[in-house]
């Protein structure tokens, strides 16, 4: 485990040196802090023998950390930068990742999508986007009492409020929230989201459309 991964961190400080799939300020210690920041969610939910869709994986985090650790399980990495999802696909390839599929497409339109739609135990996210909209995007691709989890910063407790109109619109539920420390006193929480009752069809809106007009 430790082997494959200290291999994928020395592929991404490699092909980061040629592509900006991370900030280039970010050293072998940072690298190691966005690992650790992905296998929170493991001490609090175990993802064994699940179906999991990561959305915008970007360099990996954490979807393609939490598939090396849980063999068991299967991810669906989707990132919509054709870039970063080359660089997935050479990690998924060299490091030989039997239980991970690599998804170039955007999350609107894969939620629209009958092969992808419901179908999903757990949807994971980390940055991508504040909470209203990233209920948009997962809840359509979960089955009912399927689980959001979203990694948030201190500011959560003010997303949450936010999220109230989205929740009710799109059958969500708040079922949990983990805080935890990184690199401060509690400064990172887990929240996670059920899916309570079916999300109406519409859902999620075209391309860009969640991001420019949150619920």
């Amino acid at each position: 485990m430790e082997y494959n991964v200290t291999r994928f961190k020395n592929l991404l400080i490699d092909e980061n040196t040629r592509h900006n799939l991370v900030s280039r300020k970010n050293t072998e210690k940072e690298v190691d802090k966005h690992i650790e920041d992905s296998l929170m969610v493991l001490d609090f939910i175990s993802l064994e023998g699940k179906k999991v869709l990561d959305i915008g994986s970007g360099a990996g985090f954490p979807g393609l950390v939490l598939a090396l650790y849980c063999p068991g399980s299967r991810f669906s990495l989707l990132e919509a930068s054709i870039k970063k999802a080359s660089f997935l696909k050479k990690v998924k390839t060299e490091l030989e990742l039997e239980n991970t599929d690599i998804l170039c497409r955007r999350v609107e339109e894969l939620g629209q999508d009958i092969d992808f739609r419901e179908k999903f135990d757990i949807c994971t996210c980390r940055g991508v986007a504040a909470m209203n909209i990233l209920l948009e995007y997962g809840l359509p691709l979960l089955h009912m009492e399927g689980k959001m989890i979203m990694w948030k910063g201190r500011n959560f407790e003010r997303e949450i409020g936010l999220s109230e109109n989205a929740l009710k619109i799109l059958g969500g539920k708040i079922v949990d929230v983990f805080s935890y420390n990184l690199m401060g006193e509690r400064d990172r929480a887990l929240v996670v989201v059920q899916k309570k009752e079916m999300t109406a069809d519409r859902y999620p809106r075209r391309v860009g459309i969640p991001e420019k007009r949150p619920l």
